[in-house]
C-alpha cells in the first residue's frame, strides 16, 4: 500500500549507536508507504549507526532535536541499539520531544532498547509493551506491563523486541500512523 501515509510526516529520533537495521528498515517502510521523513538527532549532521557493536553506515540528521517540534509530525519512530537510547534519555530536549508526541496523542514506535527513552519521558505507566528483554525490569518499575511478544500495539504505541521483529513492527508503525491520533495515547 504505497499511499497509506501520503501527506504524513514522520520523525525518526536517534543518535550515534542506533542499530542500523532498526533505522534503515522502518525508514524504508514509512517512505514506501508515502510519508515524508525527517531524521532528528542530538545535533544536525552525520550520525553513525551500528550493526550490533560494530560501527556501521552514516546517515545525515536534518534537524537537531532542540530545533524540532512534535506538532510538525504525524508520528515518531525510536530505533534501538544500546548506546543510542541511553544517550537520548540523558538529553532534556530529546525527552521533551518524545513526551510531546504522547501529549499530542500521536503514534510512536519504539524497538529494542528504544523504550528506555519512553521510561525517561514518563509515558509508560499503565501501558502494555515489549522491548529487548534486559529492559523489562526498568519498564515494569516505570509502571508498564511488559510482555515477550513480537510486536505490541497499545493505543498508538507500537513496540517490538529486536531486529528479527522488524517486519511486524514496520507494518504496525505504518498502520498506526495511517490511523492518526489516538485519544488514549497520553503522557502520564
Amino acid at each position: 500500500m504505497a499511499n497509506e501515509l501520503k501527506g504524513k510526516r514522520v520523525a525518526f529520533l536517534f543518535t550515534e549507536g542506533a542499530e542500523q537495521a532498526e533505522v534503515v528498515k522502518p525508514l524504508e517502510a514509512v517512505k514506501k508507504a508515502g510519508a515524508e521523513v525527517d531524521i532528528v538527532s542530538l545535533q544536525k549532521g552525520e550520525v553513525e549507526m551500528w550493526e550490533h557493536f560494530d560501527k556501521g553506515e552514516k546517515i545525515t540528521a536534518e534537524k537537531a532535536v532542540k530545533d524540532a517540534d512534535a506538532s510538525d509530525y504525524d508520528g515518531l519512530v525510536l530505533p534501538g541499539g544500546v548506546a543510542n537510547p541511553d544517550q537520548l534519555r540523558g538529553d532534556e530536549d530529546a525527552v521533551k520531544f518524545v513526551r510531546d508526541f504522547f501529549e499530542q496523542h500521536k503514534p510512536v514506535g519504539a524497538i529494542c532498547h528504544g523504550p528506555w527513552v519512553l521510561v525517561e519521558a514518563d509515558v509508560v505507566k499503565g501501558r502494555k509493551l515489549t522491548s529487548w528483554p534486559s529492559l523489562q525490569t526498568d519498564l515494569r518499575n516505570a509502571g508498564a506491563e511488559w510482555v515477550d511478544e513480537e510486536v505490541v500495539v497499545d493505543s498508538g504505541l507500537v513496540t517490538s523486541r529486536k531486529p528479527d521483529d522488524l517486519p511486524a513492527f514496520n507494518a504496525k508503525v505504518v498502520e498506526e500512523i495511517a490511523e492518526g491520533k489516538h485519544k488514549e495515547q497520553v503522557a502520564a
